[in-house]
């Protein structure tokens, strides 16, 4: 029997989602830094298990990854919400994850409300547990375990890998008989030219001071695989012509740099040599404008 479901992946920004997931599928498909609202897209993470080689009984369970859950300052910011809050129609399970090192804020309740009236099973995950000992790990299971909102309470460490396997046992039972969404290989269903940008934004994001990164977008003007090298083009996109000169650096060293790191962690996800050439450009404001927002695919 093949038993399949979707499962969404909710939280404040940076408590460490995208890390779960990519610790869940044993690679990386979604970008992590330790910048609040890394990811802009609900990005899809495809784990399939068979009990046995060749056999058809197992498990394919689909999580989404969304956005962090947030006062809104900008369109981008409402968009990235809106994301993740209509994941809540489409899944068989959420997981609601929270830093544990972190004290609850007034962003995991207004979260915790939403869920209150959900009939959709509700798994809390306190991540970061090792950076906590047993009794603030205690204080803060007890917090949550009290309001009567979720049906498991699991602690892990998703950097660690520390109580995953023991996370998915608990999700599986939640899986009822069904189809295969997708292939058996299939890890994501985001096409290649995606990752590839997010990858760039990753790096950006990594190199950047900390008033330019929320400000910039990564389009892919071109991608041509030819037989023994991919040549990709790209554009990346800023709201001030002050933070143009930022990305770019002294003698464009910086943005040597973000195309030197994003070139090698391209290689090694196409299994190709990989010739990459970045631009800069400004676009003002493109975080409120609708156009721009639909453009860079934040919104349709």
């Amino acid at each position: 029997m093949m038993k399949s479901g979707f499962i969404g992946i909710i939280g404040r920004p940076n408590v460490g989602k995208s890390t779960l997931l990519n610790s869940i599928l044993g690679e990386k498909i979604a970008i992590t830094t330790d910048k609040p609202q890394t990811t802009r897209n609900s990005i899809r993470g495809i784990y399939t298990r068979f009990d046995e080689e060749g056999e058809t009984d197992g498990v394919q369970m689909v999580f989404i990854d969304t956005p962090g859950i947030h006062k809104a300052r900008n369109k981008l910011g409402a968009a990235m919400t809106d994301m993740a809050l209509n994941t809540f129609k489409e899944v068989d399970v959420i997981l609601f994850l929270v830093d544990g090192s972190i004290k609850k804020g007034p962003g995991d309740k207004y979260i915790v409300d939403l869920l209150k009236d959900l009939q959709t099973p509700k798994i809390l995950v306190i991540n970061k547990i090792d950076t906590m000992g047993p009794e603030e790990y205690k204080e803060i299971f007890d917090e949550y375990d009290e309001l009567g909102v979720f049906d498991g309470i699991f602690g892990t460490s998703a950097l660690e890998g520390k109580n995953v396997p023991e996370l998915m046992n608990k999700i599986e039972t939640y899986m009822e008989e069904g189809p295969m969404f997708f292939p058996e290989d299939m890890v994501t269903d985001h096409p290649e030219r995606f990752i590839v940008s997010e990858i760039i934004r990753e790096k950006v994001l990594n190199y950047l001071e900390e008033e330019v990164p929320h400000g910039v977008a990564i389009e892919i003007e071109s991608y041509k695989e030819e037989p023994n090298i991919t040549r990709i083009g790209a554009v990346i996109y800023c709201e001030k012509k002050s933070h143009k000169g930022i990305i770019i650096g002294k003698q464009g060293k910086k943005l040597k740099g973000i195309g030197k790191a994003a070139r090698l962690e391209i290689e090694a996800l196409l299994g190709t040599k990989v010739y990459l050439e970045l631009w800069v450009k400004v676009k003002e404001n493109w975080r409120d404008s609708d156009f721009a927002l639909s453009n860079f695919g934040y919104k349709e």
